[in-house]
């Protein structure tokens, strides 16, 4: 309880901190989640269901794959890096996350993307896994269809104060 606490009040301050930062890096942020969610499901739909699906956690989100998550890696990765272009090429105000990231060097900003698109999974797999461990399928009632509030914000706990973190140096 106390440690889902200090999580959501982690994501609260690092989503009120990516907003001072600017529009441009707080939607990059939200948008990398977003993709790799998006991403993983058609790709480990479309590959998983060309090949094996070799499920990611079976006991936690039968529904999962590494068709999916590799999928996620390479379609966030190429927004990434357009979107760095985007910054540079429009003028958009603020930096994105992506733009800062790709400040300290391309490589920096690779193993950034992965560690934080990885990390898009790992909360989801966590929240399943405290679905599970409760015994509910969805989280809340409020998003039917959905899995819930949580659901819907499961990937942004980590990411969010986790982006800030890299950002800060």
């Amino acid at each position: 309880m106390a440690g889902g606490l200090v999580g959501l009040c982690a994501a609260w301050l690092a989503l009120v901190q990516a907003r001072v930062t600017g529009v441009n890096f707080l939607f990059s942020v939200l948008a990398l989640v977003w993709v790799a969610d998006i991403a993983a499901y058609f790709s480990g739909r479309l590959l998983g269901s060309r090949f094996i699906a070799r499920r990611l956690a079976p006991r936690i989100s039968p529904g999962k794959t590494w068709e999916g998550v590799f999928g996620a890696f390479v379609v966030v990765m190429a927004v990434a890096f357009s979107w760095r272009s985007l910054d540079s090429w429009q003028g958009l105000g603020s930096q994105s996350l992506y733009s800062h990231l790709g400040a300290v060097s391309p490589w920096f900003l690779a193993l950034s993307v992965v560690f934080l698109t990885t990390m898009s999974v790992v909360g989801d797999l966590l929240e399943s896994l405290f679905k599970r461990a409760a015994g509910v399928k969805d989280s809340s009632g409020l998003l039917p269809g959905h899995g819930g509030v949580l659901d819907r914000i499961d990937a942004l706990l980590p990411v969010l104060p986790l982006a800030m973190l890299l950002c800060s140096s």
